[in-house]
């Protein structure tokens, strides 16, 4: 069981990976804008190129009729996920006091992965445990979490075998 949460592990990171590597790629092969020179005047300062700050003060997404999934997460983290039973394709997500929507994208893992890409938001769960990205800053911010169902201990099942003695004779 350990090899396969290990591997499932390895799989969400590889894949978390090659989506960073992927987009930026995308914005290094962007064409370069070309400049025009008008003759007779001289050189004036550039503008400073403008980004897109996210809006701290956006209208946050709606919970309400939502089941709500409190994570414990190493380090003393907490996450809260409220996810609507009518929109599977985005869940809410409560981290540092702040909710932000992420929406879901597919994977061949069967993973759950849901991204915030305004934010840089990834959250990946699988049953053994979820864990908070940042591709913006290329960082874990949440690992090890766990809600109460995966806090439970594992009792072995009545398909799998129990050690027995053989005596050879």
């Amino acid at each position: 069981m350990t090899s396969i949460s290990k591997l499932l592990l390895a799989c969400s990171f590889a894949l978390a990976s090659m989506t960073l590597a992927a987009g930026a790629q995308a914005q290094s092969t962007e064409p370069a804008k070309k400049s025009v020179k008008k003759a007779g005047k001289s050189k004036a300062a550039a503008k400073p190129v403008e980004t897109k700050a996210p809006d701290e003060d956006a209208d946050e997404p709606a919970v309400t009729d939502a089941a709500v999934t409190d994570f414990d997460c190493e380090l003393g983290n907490k996450i809260t996920i409220y996810a609507n039973t009518n929109d599977e394709a985005h869940i809410a997500l409560r981290w540092k006091k702040r909710l932000h929507r992420l929406t879901r994208v597919g994977t061949t893992t069967g993973a759950q992965r849901f991204e915030n890409r305004l934010y840089g938001l990834i959250w990946i769960g699988i049953p053994a445990k979820g864990m908070l990205l940042d591709s913006k800053q290329n960082r874990q911010l949440a690992n090890e979490c766990r809600n109460a169902e995966q806090l439970k201990p594992v009792a072995p099942s009545a398909t799998e075998p129990t050690s027995t003695k053989i005596t050879i004779q």
